[in-house]
Order: C-alpha cells, then sequence, then structure tokens
C-alpha cells in the first residue's frame, strides 16, 4: 500500500474512533463506528489473499449487522426518551440491543465467533490493531452507558467469554488464533467489572492494550505465526525468547507481573459487591488460559530446538524491524505491580 494512502486510511480509522470517544450525540457515536469500520478493512486485506480477503467479509459482515442493531437501539431510545444524547437510557429493549450491539462489535460470547477466524486470516500487524485499537470505541461506550445496562446479561456474557476465552485456546498452534481467544477473555473480565466500577475496565483495557502491543511486537520482530516457528527463537535470539516467557505470564496474569493487578482488582471489586461465585469461575478459567500461555512460554524459552549453535551459516536472518516502543512496552507489561496502591486510589 502507497504511503499516501496509508496515511489516509490510518487518519480515518483514528478520526473513527476519536469521534466515538468525544462525542455526546448517539447519531456522531454511529458515524464514528461507521468511518471507523470502512477504513479498517483495507488495512486488513493490506497482504492480498483470498484468506485476507474471506477474514476483512467475515469482519464487515459482523461489524455491519453489529451498526443496524445499534441503530435500532439508538432509534428505540430515540422514541421513548425524545433526545439523541447519550445519557441515561430509560427503556430496558433499548439498553440491550445497544449491550448485544456493542458485544458484537468487541467480540464477547456468543458473538466471539469471528474474533480467531478475523485475526488468523489477516496479516500480524492486521491483527495488532485489530485486537487493540478496535476495542476501544465500543468499550468506551459501554463505559458511558454502564448504569443502564442490565447487570445480568453482562454478567452473563462475561462469564461465557472467560469460558470460550480460556476453552477455546487450549487445542491450538498458531500465534494470532491464541491471542484472539485470550483477547475474548480479557474481553470477559472487563464486561464483568462494568456495571460495578466502570474505572476498573479502563485500567483493565490498558494494561491489556500494552501487553497484547508487546507481545504482538516481538511476534512480529521474529517473523513467527506458529508454535513451532517460535520454538526456533531460542538459538536465534535468546533474549527475546526470555522477554516472551515474561509477557506470555504477564498476559496470564501471573503475581509479580503488570497482569495480575487488573485481575486481582477486579476479583476484590466483585466480592465488595457481595458476588462470591463469579469471581471464583472467572479465577479458575483463568487457569485454561494460563495453561496454554504457559504452553507457548515452554516452546519458546524452555527447550531447545535440536541443532548445534555452532553452525557456521546463520539459517535464519537477522531481523532489520526497528520496533522503537518494544522495551517502554514490555517494561509496562511486566513491571507495574508496585504501582498498584496508587491505582486503587485513583478507582
Amino acid at each position: 500500500m502507497k504511503p499516501p494512502i496509508l496515511i489516509i486510511i490510518t487518519s480515518t480509522i483514528i478520526l473513527g474512533t476519536m469521534i466515538v470517544l468525544f462525542s455526546s450525540h448517539w447519531l456522531m457515536i454511529w458515524i464514528g463506528f461507521e468511518m471507523n469500520m470502512l477504513a479498517i478493512i483495507p488495512i486488513l486485506m493490506k497482504k492480498f489473499n483470498p484468506r485476507a480477503m474471506e477474514a476483512s467479509t467475515k469482519y464487515f459482515l459482523t461489524q455491519a449487522t453489529a451498526s443496524m442493531l445499534l441503530m435500532l437501539g439508538i432509534i428505540i431510545n430515540l422514541l421513548h426518551s425524545g433526545h439523541w444524547t447519550i445519557s441515561m437510557i430509560p427503556n430496558p429493549i433499548a439498553s440491550t440491543v445497544i449491550t448485544i450491539a456493542l458485544a458484537m462489535k468487541l467480540g464477547l460470547s456468543p458473538f466471539h465467533f469471528w474474533v480467531p477466524e478475523v485475526t488468523q486470516g489477516v496479516s500480524l500487524s492486521s491483527g495488532m490493531i485489530l485486537l487493540t485499537w478496535q476495542k476501544i470505541a465500543p468499550l468506551s461506550v459501554l463505559y458511558q452507558i454502564s448504569p443502564s445496562i442490565n447487570p445480568n446479561l453482562l454478567v452473563a456474557m462475561a462469564a461465557t467469554s472467560v469460558l470460550v476465552g480460556g476453552w477455546g485456546g487450549l487445542n491450538q498452534t498458531q500465534l494470532r488464533k491464541i491471542l484472539a481467544y485470550s483477547s475474548i477473555a480479557h474481553m470477559g473480565w472487563m464486561a464483568a467489572i462494568m456495571v460495578y466500577n466502570p474505572t476498573l475496565m479502563i485500567l483493565n483495557l490498558t494494561i491489556y492494550i500494552m501487553m497484547t502491543l508487546g507481545t504482538f511486537m516481538l511476534f512480529m520482530y521474529n517473523l513467527s505465526t506458529t508454535t513451532l516457528s517460535l520454538s526456533h527463537t531460542w538459538n536465534k535470539l535468546p533474549l527475546i525468547a526470555s522477554l516472551i516467557l515474561a509477557l506470555m505470564l504477564s498476559l496470564g496474569g501471573l503475581p509479580p507481573l503488570s497482569g495480575f493487578i487488573p485481575k486481582w482488582m477486579i476479583i476484590q471489586e466483585l466480592t465488595k459487591n457481595d458476588m462470591i461465585v463469579m469471581p471464583m469461575f472467572m479465577a479458575i478459567t483463568a487457569l485454561l488460559n494460563l495453561y496454554f500461555y504457559m504452553r507457548l512460554a515452554y516452546a519458546t524459552a524452555l527447550t531447545m530446538f535440536p541443532s548445534a549453535n555452532n553452525t557456521k551459516m546463520k539459517w535464519q536472518f537477522e531481523s532489520m524491524k526497528k520496533m522503537i516502543f518494544l522495551p517502554p512496552l514490555i517494561v509496562a507489561s511486566t513491571m507495574l505491580l508496585p504501582l498498584t496502591p496508587m491505582l486503587s486510589i485513583m478507582d
């Protein structure tokens, strides 16, 4: 793709999300979603092959359906309240339809089927945008309407998402699919806390985006898309292998790392709200996620690929990619735990 075209498309994607973030008018929010959706399609089809085309079509159809449902919810709300402003949604039907539309956009279960398929079909860089930037706009709208969302609906979606995200990734060898299922599980954690403490959802989203960006950048630096190609890393780039290990454990939510902060605070907040079964169920299903991250970490950093290290000829070229943001992202994705008291004060 030529640079001017890429710049125009990228700025449209950014502008679409910004319009959603800063609007208080439902129609402008809908227009922002549409701009974002139409501009992301060429980014998904950057590598022009049948798989990318299929993935882009699936993405377009799902997002178009979600936009249609969103508009339906907005119109029902308009008929009942008489205004276009984002505020309390008095009508339960409008609230439910809008929540379902945003859940489709996010890939929350039971509307999650497109996420692994689309992520697997596109390139690593497009997948990175899809699983990070594309989550910001729908979550910001959910954040704004959180007082009028039906808590039972959202908690049910959250529970199934955490389960699907853990269960679906168990049998995968493709890294993009593993990260897609990881994304579904993280969205489940965010949905669970949305009604009780929306600020914690923002914290979880921030840490999730940092961890996912770091992981995708390491995979792009490595040119790895499968567990097998990742297992060659130890021979070629031992430091990168160790960093992937740390990031995987952080994504799984192990205590000394940043990924533990949102899980800890969400479980704490849910128990404060007299929910005992839900956080226990989420903590147990998080073990499924931890299992497949551990499997990746084991294949990458804890096993040696069978080839002598003193071979005279390098059979893989050095990566010439410049990853400027990788060091700060890795630090933020692994070492933020001491800041937890400050973050809990902010909540």
